[in-house]
């Protein structure tokens, strides 16, 4: 697992899947907080933070994830996290954040949830102009 620090996204449906991977630590929060910060704007009514590739995570990462959260919502958009690793899943349950965010075992199963419980909000296609 690297420990650099990286942020990338795909559209899945009406998702929008980030992954987050490296150490998020007081050296690297500026930088995934700027990075989640574009990514959550983006007007994507879902935004799933896939965490299975977060080698390490302190208070600072963890203050980026909330600070991604109030961006997101006051961007009208719901973000859930997804394959959270096992030490970061108890730093949530002891900080109690995981009342506030929604945490899936897999992104199959936040999309589905999200899916079923929103529907698919997928904004429609234009058709072509040229056409």
């Amino acid at each position: 697992m690297t420990t650099e620090p990286s942020v990338s996204a795909s559209t899945s449906g009406s998702c929008l899947i980030v992954q987050v991977s490296g150490n998020m630590d007081y050296a690297d929060a500026p930088f995934f907080r700027h990075r989640l910060a574009q990514e959550v704007t983006q007007g994507h009514p879902f935004v799933v933070l896939d965490l299975s590739a977060v080698a390490f995570c302190d208070s600072s990462g963890l203050n980026a994830l909330l600070w991604a959260w109030r961006r997101a919502e006051s961007a009208g958009t719901l973000l859930v996290l997804a394959c959270v690793p096992p030490k970061l899943q108890r730093m949530l349950a002891m900080t109690q954040v995981d009342t506030v965010l929604q945490v899936y075992g897999t992104t199959a199963q936040a999309e589905a949830e999200l899916t079923s419980i929103h529907g698919d909000l997928t904004p429609p296609t234009l058709p072509d102009a040229h056409t």
